[in-house]
This record gives structure tokens, C-alpha cells and sequence, in this order.
């Protein structure tokens, strides 16, 4: 076995512009031509040529995935500070208030390029980083989630749609279910956008004390550094530079993809929790993206302090790693502990009853500077704010002209054949194949989860509600919206929608909007058609988030999410909870009695740019559904003063296939029909029944509850038929013009499904 090689020195003095690019190229740094001159200009005046762990890590913190360099002007200008009264703290998650002791902690990651390289791995380590991110803020995780976004065509060079899609479903299975925290709410969207460019979304909520909130951030000296969990290998060694740049650029490396291990995830999760319960914790990181090199520059950063560390210290997987491999590293299941002298006793204690790995490699030191030794040879000495701040970009963009073409389709003959199409689509149908496979009730707190209704019948939920705390009576709901399809023909308006069903689906449960996190997906950001979409896209969501005073308290941006000339439309994905203040009034889709009024909350449009109506009959383009963010508070929060009064029994907001299908789907999980008349609504029998009206939803309200609710909805709600024994019956006034009887509804709904 070969011995670890001693830092070697890299030539960047009197080198040119060329000259640095190909050192960039032949060490995997991913940094452009002017960013090598950055650093050639800094160790000109340090008089001396970097080590490979300096430049290592240089580009590790210089990655588009750890710095956000081409969208932090812009996340400034239009995500962060929306709301700030609301924010209870911000660090590797976000924190809202539940009440007056609880915060919760939420936040969305992607990991994007490594599954589409390694679907399995790339998941499952997916899933692992989100939950360390919780943690980090102190906080126990109470569920996962995830939004998958799967490709529908081969592409020559990749592994088959289905290959990554059964990937990718299996390691969300196998770690979620194995560290002992359910998946709770997701989505599946398909399109051959993404082929090959699978996303995969991942997202995880937990709760904190408000007083157990840990910081990310040292700012004394002598606070010793503790790395604990897994052991540092060569897997994910430049994972942040392949997710930095376009795939099949030569960087589809797959060592670049973590190994996780959720055998070594839920004790060192109990471990960090006991820590932080007994008050022996100063600061708590994770070790994700760019590993050490970037948790450890981060923190004092943040602290404004500098550091020492010993690498010969941090535990190995293989005796012959070189400095600069273990420095930037991205092995799974490793937390950074910020610890008082006179705690590290404790906190290794509490580790090794645990059978955690842990060890003490370093401290914070006075001055600016962070040092790097490994067997008394000084391998990195830089000022930690040249090493974590690289130049931000304000790139080029352009906006696209967008001809709005209004197309008419020709009106239907059949009405339940465009049903049924709606149901079996791919995009609209039961996902249980996958979400069958998740543990969505472990632990015992999962209220309301992905499918609700009669056993064996179940239809889909809006947002699940998980009760955190079996001591006191409300819970927390969890829910997403996201509709590339929306984003494709317009991103302003994407955007916008993207919050609108979210907040649907929150308020659908019964549940007060509190807070958003997002993953924002995109192309190559050196285009500037792309530049431009995800500018607009992140206006769209500041003036909704902005409008409805609700912030956005984390999120994620990953770019280059493209393969040659194939690529994904700019979309954002977002995470919202919200707090039920009571459990016992959450609020499921399915019908609950026979002889209901059924209200229709909004208007149907003749809008239908990326509807799936739309995309049946094959018409690009069109106006997408705009989503007005005063209309949405003043229906979404009168609808939740009707809840709160008990006079809703069921509640579907209407999203993809519209009225028609949100109607079928509040029939599967009840097996109870309903009796619809069209003819109020003013338009086309299509426009009505396939339309994706914003800030819209059905709702059933109890007997001698109409007048009651009428009063709350006022002009906004409009009665549009009963709820019966059986079938689904759709009139425009005397004239029947489809009808289709449950067990159709419910085979359609889960073709596919085995």
C-alpha cells in the first residue's frame, strides 16, 4: 500500500490566460480562465505558487453548486428578504414559528446530476444531505419528501428512462425507510424535457425548540472542531464540480456520486440531538458539498475568525488518500461539531455509546487565515474570505419573444373519452408504484399522508400533516407545487403558479401557509436565453411570496441541468408548511356524505397555455393561467375561516386536467359520485371541465352549512351540483353531456398501477 503523497506545489505564476485555463481542465477545478487569473493575482501577492489543496479547495468554494455565483444578485434582489419578521433564524435550513416554542426547520435541495449518473446512489445520498441540513439547525427531521422529474426517451450514451426512474425510487426507498423517517408528499412530473436530465428534488421538514436553534458560525478562538459519522473516502471527490457543469462534458465521473449509508444517518442523528439537548454544542455544520474544505472555511467565515486544522486526524476508508482528496471529500453521514474545550469529553461520550465515529481535528484561531497541516507539513494557509467569496456574476440575458397564440380547439363530440385520457395520463394517474414502496407512517406522527379515503380505494391528498408533538394538538403541513409545462411557455407566470398550488394544497388540509423553501431548475446560465428565464421565473415568485407576505426562508438553484441540445425548461420547485392548529379538523379531498352542495372557489379560464388539455391535443403555446396573489389570500384564507367552522367536508384544489378531474379524483377515495351542472359557469363545456383556473378549488360543505359558507366565500364560490350515490354525471343545464360510473374512474385513475 502505497503512502499518501505530500502536497505538491501547482505552477499558476507567469502563466497565461491558456496556460491556467488547462491546469483548471487537468485537475477537474471547473473554474473559467478569469477565475484561475483571480487566483494567480492572489498568491502573486503571497508571493508564492499554490499546493493542490489550496487550489482544490479554492474550487470546491468557487463551484457554481456551493457559491451560487451566477443567481445570488439576483436571489438577493427578489427571494431573500421577503417577509424577514417571519424568519426565526437561516443557516444550511430555514426555520417559521409553529408557536410560541417550536420553530420548524424546512429546506428543498437538488441532486440533480448525480442521479441521472448513478441513479440509485444519487437519490439515496440526496435524501441523506437533506436530512443533515435539518439537523444542522439542531432540529429533529419528522418527514422527507420528493419531486421527481423523469425523462420519457432514450437518449444514445445514457441509461434508459426506466432504468433512472426505478433508480431513483428505490434509493428514496431504501434510505428513507431505513433511517426511520417517512416520505410523506412529492410528486412525479414526466416529460421528454427530461431525458436525460432526470431531477431529482429532494426535501425534508423538522421541528426545533426555539432554543435549541444551533448556529452555523464561530466566532471565538479555541473552539475545537470535531468531524463525526462516516469515515472520509474517495467517493464524491469533485461531486460539486460535476454538478457545475453540463452533462457529458467528461465530467460524468461516477466517483463523483456519494455512497451513503442510513445505517450510520439515524444513530448519528440521535447522537447530534442528545448533544444539542444537553447545551454542549457551540456550532453544528454538515458536511456536504465540497466537504470539508467548504464546512470548515464557511464557519469561521461566518464568524469572521480563522482556523487550524489536522488532516492526518479526520478517520479514513483508505490509508493512501492525499491531503487534497480528504480536504474536499464528500462522503456521506459526516456532521462538523463546534465544541468548547470543556465539552469535548462529553460530546465524544455521547458519540461512542452511539458507535459514532468522531474525532477532534482542529480549532478556531485568531486572525483571518485558515491553516491546513497533515503530518506537520503546512498543505493550505489562505485568508478564508478569498477562499468562500468568489466573484458573483451578473451574466448576460435575454428574453425571449413570446407570440402568444391563442388556439381554439375544436369542440368535443366526447367528453368522457377526454376524462379518461386526463385520468390515465402519466402525469395525472396513481403514483402508488413508487409511493407504496415509502414508509410514509413510521414514527406514528403521519396524520394526513398521500392517499386518503376508503382502505383500499384511496385517492391522492393535497399536503400531508404530520403531528410533531404527541403533547399538543396542532401539526404541520407539507406541501409542494411546481408545473413545468406552466414555466416552458412562460416562467414569470410558471413561477407565480408555482406558489399559488402550493398554497392550494396547504389550505386544501386545513392548513395556515407559514413559509417556502425552493429548488430552482434551469439550463446552462451562460446562455443568455436561459439567463433571462430564470430571471423572470424568480420575479414571478417574489411577486406572489412578496404579495402574500409569506417568505421564503431556504432554497436551492441547479444549473446546467442539460445534455447537448437537450434541456429542461427553467422551473421552480417549492416546499411550503403551514399549521394546523387543531388535527382534528385537517381536511382530506374525498367525498364524506351523500346529498352535499358542491361549490366550485374560483372561475374556469380560457386560458390554457401548458394544460394538459393542451398537451392531448397536441398545441404548443397559448396565455398559461395567471395567478393573482390578492385573489389567492382572499380565497385561500376565507376558505380557511369556513374550515375552522366546520363547514367544509372535503376540500380538492384544481390543478392538472381541471374541474373534471379534481371532481373524479374527490369520488376514488369515497366511492360516493356527484351530480355537476356547467351551466353557471359561462363557457364552454371544455373550457369548463379542463381548464387550470388559479387560486381554484371544489369544496363540499355539509347540510345546512351553505348559507354559512356563501357568506365567507361571497362572489368567489358558485354551487355547481350535489354529491349522490353513484356516477358522475356532468350537465349544462337539461342536457347530459358526460357521464361515467366510479369504478371506470378509479380503473383509469390507477392504470399503470401493479
Amino acid at each position: 500500500m502505497t503512502e499518501p503523497k505530500a502536497s505538491t506545489e501547482i505552477p499558476v505564476l507567469n502563466k497565461t490566460r491558456d496556460e491556467l485555463l488547462e491546469i483548471s481542465k487537468s485537475l477537474h477545478l471547473g473554474l473559467s480562465s478569469d477565475e484561475m487569473l483571480m487566483i494567480k493575482s492572489y498568491f502573486e501577492n503571497e508571493k508564492r505558487n499554490p499546493t493542490d489543496v489550496e487550489v482544490q479547495a479554492i474550487a470546491q468554494a468557487w463551484s457554481e453548486h456551493c457559491s451560487y455565483k451566477s443567481s445570488k444578485i439576483h436571489l438577493k434582489k427578489y427571494i431573500f428578504g421577503i417577509a424577514k419578521e417571519k424568519v426565526v433564524a437561516q443557516g444550511d435550513a430555514g426555520l417559521v414559528s409553529l408557536d410560541d416554542d417550536t420553530a420548524i426547520a424546512f429546506k428543498m435541495e437538488s441532486h440533480n446530476h448525480p442521479s441521472a449518473i448513478e441513479p440509485y446512489g444519487g437519490a439515496a445520498t440526496g435524501v441523506g444531505g437533506i436530512l443533515r441540513d435539518i439537523l444542522s439547525m439542531g432540529a429533529q427531521p419528522i418527514a422527507v419528501t420528493d419531486a421527481l422529474y423523469f425523462g420519457t426517451k432514450t437518449v444514445k450514451g445514457f441509461p434508459s428512462p426506466k432504468f433512472i426512474e426505478d433508480g431513483v425510487i428505490a434509493g428514496i426507498r431504501d434510505y428513507g425507510n431505513r433511517v426511520g423517517i417517512p416520505t410523506v408528499s412529492g410528486g412525479i412530473v414526466y416529460s421528454e424535457h427530461f431525458s436525460p436530465n432526470v431531477l431529482v428534488n429532494v426535501g425534508c421538514v423538522g421541528t426545533v425548540n426555539k432554543k435549541k436553534v444551533m448556529s452555523s458560525a464561530i466566532s471565538e478562538p479555541g473552539i475545537i472542531l470535531i468531524i463525526a459519522g462516516g469515515k472520509t473516502g474517495r467517493d464524491g471527490i469533485h461531486g460539486v464540480n460535476m454538478a457545475s457543469a453540463v452533462m457529458g462534458s467528461g465530467e460524468d465521473d461516477i466517483t463523483t456520486v456519494q455512497l451513503g449509508s442510513p445505517i450510520t444517518k439515524e444513530p448519528l442523528i440521535h447522537a447530534v440531538l442528545e448533544a444539542n439537548e444537553k447545551g454542549l454544542l457551540y456550532a453544528l455544520k454538515d458536511l456536504g458539498g465540497g466537504g470539508l474544505s467548504s464546512v470548515v472555511g464557511e464557519m469561521l467565515e461566518a464568524g469572521g475568525i480563522g482556523g487550524r486544522v489536522d488532516l492526518e486526524k479526520v478517520p479514513l476508508k483508505e490509508k493512501s488518500m492525499r491531503p487534497w482528496e480528504i480536504w474536499i471529500s464528500e462522503s456521506q453521514e459526516r456532521m462538523l461539531l463546534a465544541v468548547r474545550k470543556e465539552n469535548v469529553n462529553s460530546v465524544t461520550e455521547i458519540m461512542d455509546n452511539w458507535d459514532i465515529t468522531s474525532s477532534v481535528i482542529g480549532e478556531s484561531v485568531e486572525g483571518k487565515r485558515l491553516q491546513i497541516f497533515y503530518e506537520g507539513l503546512e498543505v493550505l494557509n489562505l485568508v478564508t474570505e478569498f477562499m468562500t467569496s468568489p466573484k458573483l456574476y451578473d451574466r448576460p440575458r435575454s428574453v425571449a419573444e413570446r407570440r402568444v397564440v391563442q388556439w381554439l380547439p375544436k369542440y368535443p363530440t366526447d367528453f368522457k373519452k377526454l376524462l379518461v385520457s386526463s385520468l390515465s395520463d402519466k402525469n395525472v394517474r396513481t403514483k402508488e408504484f413508487a409511493v407504496r414502496q415509502y414508509d410514509h407512517t413510521v414514527r406514528g406522527s403521519t396524520v394526513i399522508g398521500p392517499f386518503t379515503g376508503i382502505v383500499g380505494r384511496e385517492g391522492p391528498s393535497d399536503a400531508s400533516v404530520i403531528r410533531p408533538d404527541w403533547n399538543k394538538s396542532s401539526g404541520v403541513a407539507i406541501a409542494h407545487g411546481s408545473n413545468p409545462f406552466y414555466s416552458e411557455v412562460d416562467p414569470y407566470l410558471g413561477g407565480m403558479a408555482a406558489i399559488d398550488e402550493t398554497v392550494r394544497n396547504l389550505i386544501s388540509a386545513g392548513a395556515e401557509p407559514l413559509g417556502f423553501s425552493d429548488c430552482l431548475n434551469s439550463g446552462n446560465p451562460e446562455n443568455p436565453e436561459i439567463m433571462g428565464e430564470f430571471v423572470s421565473m424568480t420575479k414571478g415568485l417574489h411577486d406572489s411570496a412578496f404579495s402574500l407576505n409569506i417568505p421564503f426562508v431556504s432554497g436551492n438553484v441547479s444549473f446546467y441541468n442539460e445534455t447537448g441540445n437537450r434541456r429542461i425548461p427553467t422551473f421552480p420547485t417549492v416546499l411550503g408548511v403551514g399549521k394546523v392548529e387543531d388535527i382534528s379538523s385537517s381536511i382530506t379531498p374525498d367525498f364524506k356524505g351523500i346529498g352535499n352542495a358542491l361549490f366550485l372557489v374560483g372561475v374556469p379560464t380560457t386560458d390554457l397555455g401548458g394544460s394538459l388539455y393542451y398537451r392531448h391535443l397536441k398545441l404548443e403555446g397559448g396565455r398559461v393561467p395567471y395567478s393573482d396573489p390578492r385573489v389567492l389570500k382572499r380565497r385561500g384564507w376565507n376558505l380557511l375561516k369556513a374550515i375552522k367552522s366546520g363547514e367544509v367536508a372535503s376540500i380538492h384544489d384544481i390543478s392538472d386536467g381541471g374541474l373534471a378531474t379534481t371532481v373524479s379524483e374527490m369520488t376514488i377515495g369515497s366511492k360516493i359520485g356527484a351530480s355537476l351542472d356547467v351551466s353557471p359557469l359561462g363557457l364552454r363545456t371544455d373550457f369548463a371541465l379542463f381548464s387550470e383556473p388559479q387560486s381554484s378549488w371544489v369544496v363540499e360543505v355539509r347540510k345546512g352549512k351553505e348559507k354559512q359558507f356563501t357568506d365567507h366565500l361571497g362572489d368567489d364560490s358558485v354551487v355547481i351540483g350535489y354529491t349522490q350515490e353513484s356516477e358522475l354525471i356532468v350537465r349544462r343545464g337539461e342536457e347530459r353531456v358526460l357521464l361515467i360510473d366510479l369504478q371506470s374512474i378509479l380503473r383509469n385513475w390507477k392504470r399503470g398501477y401493479s
